[in-house]
């Protein structure tokens, strides 16, 4: 129960990143680019959040600056820009199904790194119960296989900027605070997002700002879904440790089905409904497998030991 709360920052950071896609929907039918979009939340963000940790500037040394800005560039700008070109040239069921192999990236990127992190066979069985439920939430009954060599490569490259984010957040979270480390994110992120505005100036649209729908979309995208989330999935990272904090990103394509069927009416299948309870399960095996088998293991064993032992010949009445 000491965890209780972490859980639900992170079931509260998936919820609200599953249903990001309606405002970025909204702000590119008024006509954003989607790197401007990613450049005005983060703005807004780094903005907001220096009223609450704008003390200190820079980090202890040039390694942990380093890392920083590493972690600006995998789990900021880079990650951003390769999902959104990503699903202007592929399937967004595609997207959405690679992005989900976050957590076994994590989990085998951790490993590397660091030896004592063992990729646990809970994990294993769990990840692929929750992938399995992913693939029939993301394809809801309509099953529309077609590979994009390219498209599905710069996911695959996300998803992996997405475990590299929170490796790096396990390095630092030792030495800095969330708050610090969250406003250095926002900082690199949109240093290294400037240079591609560079090479296409067309992308900037002033005069779109003034729109209210707009305003308020961006504030929705730059306030939540980007300051309140990053710090709270950061602080979870930090308390739950990386791989178990990344598990739940299986369940933003859930809360992704949810909010299309409120907003835009889209239909839920009995194989998305299906593909829902097999990602909670996978989930929960992920979280709790090594409780579950201790569990089965005991009762296996007293099974055993409440088993009469036949009598001998000689011990027959």
């Amino acid at each position: 129960m000491k965890n209780f709360w972490y859980y639900i920052m992170a079931l509260a950071t998936v919820a609200i990143w599953g249903t990001t896609f309606v405002s970025t929907k909204v702000l590119l039918q008024h006509g954003l680019s989607p790197t401007e979009i990613l450049l005005y939340r983060f703005l807004l963000a780094y903005v907001s959040i220096w009223f609450f940790s704008s003390k200190r500037l820079l980090a202890n040394n040039l390694r942990d600056e380093a890392l920083l800005f590493a972690a600006g560039v995998c789990g900021g700008s880079l990650y951003f820009i390769a999902e959104n070109t990503a699903l202007q040239i592929t399937l967004a069921s595609n997207v959405s199904l690679i992005l989900c192999t976050t957590p076994i990236l994590t989990a085998f990127l951790l490993h590397l790194t660091d030896r004592k992190e063992r990729v646990k066979k809970r994990l294993l069985y769990g990840s692929g119960m929750a992938f399995i439920g992913v693939a029939l939430v993301v394809f809801n009954g309509n099953i529309i296989l077609k590979v994009n060599p390219l498209g599905d490569l710069l996911t695959v490259a996300a998803a992996l900027m997405w475990a590299c984010y929170g490796i790096i957040l396990k390095r630092l979270d030792r030495k800095y605070s969330v708050l610090f480390i969250t406003r250095k994110v926002f900082f690199y992120g949109i240093i290294t997002m400037l240079p591609v505005l560079a090479f296409s100036p067309s992308q900037i649209h002033i005069s779109i700002l003034s729109q209210p729908i707009v305003i308020a979309n961006l504030v929705f995208l730059g306030l939540i879904a980007s300051m309140l989330c990053y710090i709270m999935w950061n602080t979870t990272v930090k308390q739950l440790g990386v791989v178990r904090t990344t598990n739940y990103i299986y369940i933003i394509p859930f809360v992704t089905l949810i909010s299309s069927a409120i907003v835009i009416n889209e239909v839920i299948t009995y194989i998305a409904i299906i593909g829902s309870i097999f990602i909670f399960l996978g989930v929960y095996i992920a979280e709790q497998g090594d409780k579950i088998g201790r569990f089965l293991h005991l009762a296996k064993k007293r099974g055993k030991s409440e088993t009469p032992t036949p009598l001998l010949p000689n011990q027959q009445i």
